[in-house]
């Protein structure tokens, strides 16, 4: 530990490293996306309000229908933002990275949906002039004669199924693969919510303005989806080619599956990155998996490492060389693009070594300007090919193993029991480096914590977890 301070200390003077200039543009970008997002709430709640929204409140049955015209004009509002905000559209996966971009999805997920009962339950009982006894019959007159309205219930049904399979405890016991499939079940819901606000929306279609604002939105939405998650991949898959070559075994219950294809090169893809994947080796092919890169692109192949948690990673030890690939992405944050510091700490645990691994090898650094911290229970992965960084290009590696020797301990044993002074013991200058962490959401919610009682400021710890 002390050969590691010596030599961290003595690269005070680094050589200049080049830095991403995109770092600013995701930035703007960020900044851009939250008020766009406001600015589109704001602007149907002006409309609402010019079309009497205030003065309707003065009654109760004028006044329950016009607070479930607002709650349904802010609900279809997000629900299409949300579509947006997972239709892999570049500039918003670059900005933010799919970890931010999935909390950000499910808090204005979970505001929508809720909006939307409030909608469906102010709407109902307005028409039913306030009168609780009248609700039944006004349900079934509404969904049996209004057009849309029983499309929309439909609607309404798959995406109760989503948000209900969506909560924690039920995700629990689902298995990647069954949420995931499930979860497709929300374009069907706002897709059948189409009709029902078209034909019944007076505030859809009142002036040229509104039309083309609402228009507009459905359009960017099933644009960006059809684009980015459905013909952008298969023109990648197809150009590419990729096919495994080899399948090696790294522990007991981690694999490695080396790719190769057609000029790799062109592949917008940094280290850190990671890719969904389907294996086309029959039974299960379907369905896509997540995997991130375990070494820098090189333009001739790409290795992926995984453990054997779920269905589908637990595919890969099954692999035979020449099973053909088709893929979505690059995707992910974890790259030299959120990079803002000359110097960087690398910090992953278990399997999350492996987009780390990849950073440690793609990163521009100067002797000493990268320190590697590694978590692990047993025997730590990539250990001769980290020796080899560190001999190559001054990597400084701290290998942390051991069980946990309490629930609220991130680095385990070698920390001791006050796991702040050994980071700041291990990195002194953590505070001034860029932080570039992966593994279980669980620890790196804990080391996020560490890092901030440290004095790294929460834009230079750039995130990805493996929750769902």
């Amino acid at each position: 530990m002390t050969a590691l301070l010596q030599r961290t200390e003595s690269a005070s003077t680094p050589a200049p490293v080049r830095l991403d200039a995109d770092a600013t543009l995701d930035r703007a970008v960020r900044t851009g996306a939250g008020l766009l997002l406001w600015a589109g709430l704001l602007l149907v709640t002006y409309w609402w309000a010019a079309d009497g929204g205030f003065t309707d409140l003065v009654a109760w049955d004028t006044g329950l229908m016009s607070a479930g015209r607002l709650t349904g004009l802010w609900s279809a509002d997000l629900l299409l933002v949300q579509v947006l905000l997972m239709s892999r559209l570049p500039p918003l996966e670059h900005a933010f990275g799919r970890d931010r971009l999935a909390r950000v999805h499910r808090v204005v997920g979970f505001l929508s949906f809720d909006l939307m009962c409030v909608h469906v339950v102010t709407i109902v009982l307005g028409y039913a002039g306030a009168s609780w006894l009248q609700v039944p019959a006004t349900t079934w007159d509404l969904v049996t004669t209004y057009g849309g309205v029983l499309l929309s219930v439909a609607g309404t049904a798959c995406l109760v199924m989503v948000v209900v399979t969506s909560v924690k405890k039920a995700r629990r016991r689902l298995r990647y693969e069954s949420w995931h499939l499930l979860h497709l079940y929300a374009y069907l819901g706002v897709g059948l919510a189409l009709p029902h606000q078209l034909w019944t929306g007076q505030e859809f279609l009142q002036s040229t303005g509104r039309t083309l604002y609402w228009w507009g939105l459905w359009i960017a939405a099933a644009g960006t989806v059809l684009v980015w998650r459905l013909l952008l991949p298969l023109a990648r898959s197809l150009r590419h080619g990729l096919r495994v070559t080899s399948v090696v075994r790294e522990s007991s219950d981690v694999v490695s599956v080396f790719l190769t294809g057609r000029r790799l090169d062109r592949l917008p893809l940094r280290a850190g990155q990671f890719l969904n994947v389907r294996f086309l080796d029959g039974p299960g092919w379907t369905r896509s998996n997540p995997f991130s890169l375990s070494a820098a692109p090189d333009g001739r192949s790409l290795r992926i490492t995984a453990k054997a948690l779920g269905e589908g990673s637990a595919r890969l030890a099954r692999l035979r060389p020449g099973t053909r690939v088709t893929f979505e992405g690059p995707y992910g944050r974890l790259s030299s693009r959120a990079r803002t510091r000359p110097r960087v700490l690398l910090v992953g645990a278990g399997v999350g070594i492996t987009p780390v691994r990849a950073l440690a090898e793609g990163l521009a650094y100067a002797p000493g300007d990268a320190v590697l911290l590694q978590r692990c229970t047993a025997e730590p992965l990539f250990a001769a090919e980290l020796d080899v960084l560190a001999r190559e290009r001054g990597l400084q590696t701290v290998v942390l193993p051991g069980p946990r020797p309490h629930p609220g301990s991130v680095f385990g044993p070698a920390a001791g029991p006050d796991e702040l002074a050994a980071l700041r013991w291990w990195v002194p200058d953590v505070a001034e480096r860029d932080v570039f962490l992966c593994g279980p959401s669980a620890w790196t919610s804990g080391v996020e914590r560490l890092l901030a009682a440290a004095g790294v400021p929460a834009d230079r710890v750039h995130t990805e977890s493996f929750g769902w």
